[in-house]
């Protein structure tokens, strides 16, 4: 619980998107394009709770709707270029908060701390039977 509160909640950077919208705009970052059934489905959540996070989301300029490649009725929703800045800044908010917390880490200690979060990410979304895409690795000295 302490992890989410400290350095990590919207509330201590001015301007920083909800929660709701980093987690979707991560995921289209990651894996690319959706559809809301796409994104509920990824984030297994409800279809009517995404429709109104996106909703929001394209009224604050996040994400934008475009025509499905394969033909389909549905469109697609990517982030927009501001969505992109917003998550950018917003993330090096974040890592700049906990890299305080872990700047008296040993290196040692931060690479086991980091090869056991993804583990247990890991096992949770074999539990869930559905993988995160992950975006290559950042270097981890930028993110201390």
């Amino acid at each position: 619980m302490l992890v989410g509160r400290h350095h990590l909640s919207p509330a201590r950077i001015p301007g920083a998107l909800d929660r709701s919208a980093y987690v979707v705009l991560s995921r289209l970052e990651a894996g690319g394009p959706l559809t809301a059934r796409g994104i509920a489905d990824a984030l297994n959540l409800e279809i009517s709770t995404v429709t109104r996070q996106v909703g929001a989301m394209r009224r604050a300029g996040l994400v934008e709707r475009t025509p499905d490649p394969d033909g389909g009725a549905a469109h697609l929703l990517r982030p927009t270029a501001t969505g992109l800045r917003r998550l950018a800044a917003d993330r090096a908010a974040y890592r700049s908060g906990i890299g305080t917390v872990l700047a008296g880490w040993s290196t040692h200690d931060v690479d086991e701390l980091n090869r056991l979060l993804r583990r247990l990410n890991e096992d949770i979304e074999q539990r869930q039977s559905g993988v995160w895409p992950r975006p290559p690795a950042p270097d981890r000295a930028a993110s201390r």
